[in-house]
């Protein structure tokens, strides 16, 4: 079962700051700044927390993933926004 979370960081070093967002381009979506919302099995989540501590000084830096609940549930009703709309992505399979 897929589950639906809230990834944000803070990264004092420019250099780690754009390879956690290079990292985070394979797991979900860019909401804002470092903010991104990630559909994730299990083991996603296992392998993005092993990649995302792999770059950060875990002395200075800070990681918070949040689950918002199942990915076909409560987890796309649980973001709500003020100002500009939230518009989450369209997942559409491609085959080729």
């Amino acid at each position: 079962m897929r589950q639906s979370y809230i990834v944000s960081y803070d990264v004092c070093d420019p250099k780690r700051l754009r390879k956690i967002f290079k990292a985070m381009r394979g797991y979900g979506d860019w909401l804002q700044l470092s903010v991104w919302q990630c559909e994730l099995s299990r083991r996603e989540l296992v392998e993005l927390r092993r990649d995302l501590g792999q770059i950060i000084d875990s002395k200075v830096d800070q990681v918070l993933i949040i689950d918002i609940g199942p990915a076909n549930g409560r987890g796309l009703s649980a973001i709500a926004s003020l100002g500009r709309a939230y518009v989450p992505s369209e997942r559409v399979a491609v085959v080729v």
